[in-house]
């Protein structure tokens, strides 16, 4: 069923097949997606990201150097889920006749507010499913290099059995009643579902709403009440309205989650690997007691 669907969302390179020593060049929206990319391709590939290190996706604004980028591409991975409007435009716009995989299909995707969230990568079971997508994607663009894409993803879907098992153990080690957090946005309702820690956020699942000042009493009140041991800036976010809610309850702040982007290769989480185990660790150590 999946590789009916896979062959429903990709089409035929316009360009042809590529030849033996010429690198499929591969565009993906945001800096998550070029890490999966990137661990699948290997040299085989070349890998430009729209939405770079540390920058936002939710309310990124094309230029015209992306329709460029988007014309020069054989192949395009975008996350889907509502998380790219405004690419369908610029793919419009660029004339490309690429190729383009969504890398959350197969996914069941999850509600917040009735908006559907598409932070499906903050499950590393979900991260699997992108990984599998992009590699048939692969497989499909550049039938040549076949060989190196499967054991390429192999290796990198073994490397993600053992984030989540490192994860799942860290986890374990928070008492059962602290596992419970403030972030920004909902970024993290895939973790939550997934390990068993309970988010809440002011924000909805994008970065460009504004939660009201009812919304912010209400949290305030839910971690006197619940006694909500910690509260996590983002990375992306405005770290005022976490400050403000800890001097009024006297809730520690925990540090810095990574929700949506990576950072530059000397930032703290240079790939998705480097991210979640930074989350994790971030969140043991403010929660463990």
């Amino acid at each position: 069923m999946r590789r009916l669907w896979l062959a429903a969302l990709v089409v035929a390179v316009a360009s042809g097949p590529l030849r033996a020593d010429e690198r499929l060049k591969v565009v993906a929206s945001f800096s998550i997606l070029a890490d999966f990319v990137k661990n699948v391709g290997g040299d085989k590939v070349d890998v430009t990201t729209l939405v770079g290190p540390n920058g936002d996706v939710h309310v990124y604004t094309p230029t015209p150097a992306d329709a460029r980028k988007i014309a020069s591409a054989g192949l395009i991975v975008v996350n889907g889920l509502g998380l790219e409007g405004w690419l369908p435009r610029l793919v419009q716009s660029s004339g490309s006749k690429a190729a383009t995989i969504i890398a959350s299909g197969g996914i069941e995707p999850l509600k917040s507010d009735s908006e559907t969230d598409p932070h499906a990568w903050q499950s590393v079971a979900n991260a699997k499913i992108y990984v599998a997508n992009i590699r048939d994607a692969l497989l499909a663009a550049d039938a040549v290099d076949a060989d190196t894409f499967r054991k390429n993803a192999e290796a990198y879907l073994a490397r993600l059995d053992a984030l989540d098992a490192e994860v799942r153990a860290a986890v374990a080690n928070i008492p059962p009643e602290r596992r419970k957090v403030i972030s920004t946005h909902r970024a993290f309702g895939y973790f939550a579902a997934a390990y068993g820690i309970a988010f809440i956020a002011p924000q909805g699942v994008s970065t460009d709403t504004e939660p009201s000042a009812r919304d912010v009493a209400a949290i305030i009140g839910e971690i006197r009440a619940a006694r909500i041991p910690a509260l996590f800036l983002e990375n992306l976010s405005d770290p005022r309205l976490i400050d403000r809610m800890a001097a009024e309850t006297g809730a520690k702040v925990g540090g810095t989650l990574y929700s949506d982007s990576l950072t530059g290769e000397k930032g703290a989480v240079p790939t998705y690997i480097d991210l979640v185990r930074h989350n994790i660790r971030a969140l043991g150590s403010a929660l463990s007691g």
